[in-house]
């Protein structure tokens, strides 16, 4: 896993935002709301494995008609 890295802010951007700071339900409904993960690639991965399970599932079963 990568290592995380603090943003360093400067002191004129962190008494700007000192003096514009949002209430504690603007911060709670903002910190909700970023968090927006996409995980479409990850359930395509999922569905390709499973295709591939099941069609190895099938060919072991169909091969052992063959070698018996």
């Amino acid at each position: 896993m990568a290592k995380k890295r603090n943003r360093n802010v400067s002191k004129s951007s962190a008494q700007v935002s000192a003096v514009n700071a949002p209430s504690a339900t603007t911060r709670r409904r903002l910190s909700s709301t970023e968090f927006d993960p996409d995980y479409s690639d990850i359930v395509h991965d999922l569905k390709r494995i499973g295709i591939l399970a099941a069609s190895f599932f099938v060919i072991l079963i169909v091969l052992s008609f063959f070698l018996r």
